[in-house]
């Protein structure tokens, strides 16, 4: 006769420590939703970045470079940013692009928008599933005084 396999009976403090993951990568992400919409579909206030200068960070054999400049929006205001997507190949210094604001404070994006909506959506539905799904354990555990329910 074959056994059925026993569940293994895990801690609530688990599924306690997992909410709190869970509620730390909502924390993350949540705030960004509205502005990586806008950042994907080019919705912002419309205005020019003109590049300053290249800042880039060497990681061993990987160099990353952001363009930072001036971005005036259409409506006059002025402000110091780097230029989302931007690298040592995209702009020279002193050159005008179109570009649009979402609301971020040190960045600006191309007319081209963001794909960064892709890692909010990711960081968003991972707290959401592990949230479910620590809650929903939590839940039966409590209905089983002896936690013999939760596996």
């Amino acid at each position: 006769m074959i056994r059925p396999h026993a569940r293994r009976r895990i801690s609530p403090s688990f599924f306690v420590v997992l909410t709190f993951v869970a509620g730390f990568l909502l924390y993350l992400a949540v705030p960004n939703v509205m502005p990586v919409i806008r950042a994907a579909g080019a919705d912002g206030t419309p205005g020019v970045f003109t590049a300053e200068r290249l800042d880039c960070v060497h990681h061993g054999t990987h160099e990353q470079c952001t363009w930072l400049g001036e971005f005036r929006a259409d409506n006059g205001e002025r402000r110091e940013v780097s230029l989302y997507g931007s690298d040592r190949g995209t702009l020279h210094a002193e050159q005008r692009i179109r570009a649009f604001d979402v609301g971020r404070s040190s960045r600006v994006y191309g007319s081209g928008g963001s794909n960064e909506w892709v890692f909010t959506a990711l960081l968003l539905v991972a707290g959401l599933s592990l949230f479910i799904y620590a809650a929903r354990r939590l839940i039966v555990w409590s209905m089983h005084s002896d936690g013999s329910a939760v596996g």
